[in-house]
C-alpha cells in the first residue's frame, strides 16, 4: 500500500543538525500520522508520498522548510508554574534546557535561559529554529484511515493521538 492522502502511516526517524543527533525514534513506538492533513512538515510529506512499508528515504530541509529561521525578541518571562514537567522527580530547570510551555494553544517548546525562584526566563523559537534538518526516516506500516480519523484530521492509537 502506497503513501497518499488519508492513509495512516507509521515512521521511525532519526533527527539531526550536520553531524550532531537531536532526536530519534527507535527506542519507542514508531509515529504515526494522518497523511495530507498538515500533521507533518510539507516537505517530509512530499518526500513520503508514494513511498510503501519497508522504504527509508533520507531528506534535509532548510530552516524555511522546518522550524523558519530564529526570530529576535522571542524572549518572554513566565512562571515556572507553566512549564510541563512529568514525574514524581522534576529535573531541576537549568539554562539551554528545552522544556514544554503550557500555552492557551497547548504545549509549546521552549528553550530556558534563565531561571529564578519563581519565574524563568525562555526563548520562545523552536528549539530547532534556524537549522538546517536532515531527516533519515523508515516506513514501518501504512494503512487506510478510519472515518472517526478523517473526521478527527489525525491518527488515533498506539504512536498517534489516544482518545
Amino acid at each position: 500500500m502506497q503513501i497518499e492522502k488519508d492513509k495512516v502511516v507509521s515512521i521511525h526517524y532519526v533527527l539531526s543538525e550536520g553531524d550532531r543527533l537531536l532526536e530519534q525514534s527507535y527506542s519507542s513506538t514508531p509515529l504515526a500520522y494522518l497523511h495530507g492533513h498538515s500533521n507533518m512538515m510539507p516537505g517530509v510529506e512530499k518526500a513520503l508520498e508514494g513511498k510503501s512499508k519497508g522504504d527509508k528515504i533520507t531528506i534535509t530541509l532548510s530552516p524555511d522548510e522546518a522550524y523558519g529561521n530564529k526570530l529576535e525578541d522571542m524572549t518572554q518571562r513566565v512562571s515556572v508554574n507553566y512549564i510541563m514537567r512529568e514525574g514524581k522527580t522534576k529535573p531541576k530547570l537549568q539554562k539551554g534546557m528545552i522544556v514544554k510551555l503550557n500555552s492557551k494553544n497547548g504545549p509549546v517548546p521552549v528553550t530556558v535561559l534563565k531561571v529564578g525562584l519563581k519565574m524563568i526566563d525562555v526563548d520562545t523559537n523552536h528549539p530547532y529554529a534556524g537549522m538546517s534538518l536532515t531527516y533519515d526516516i523508515e516506513v514501518m506500516d501504512v494503512r487506510d484511515a478510519t472515518q472517526d480519523e478523517i473526521s478527527h484530521r489525525h491518527a488515533h492509537g498506539t504512536g498517534g493521538v489516544e482518545h
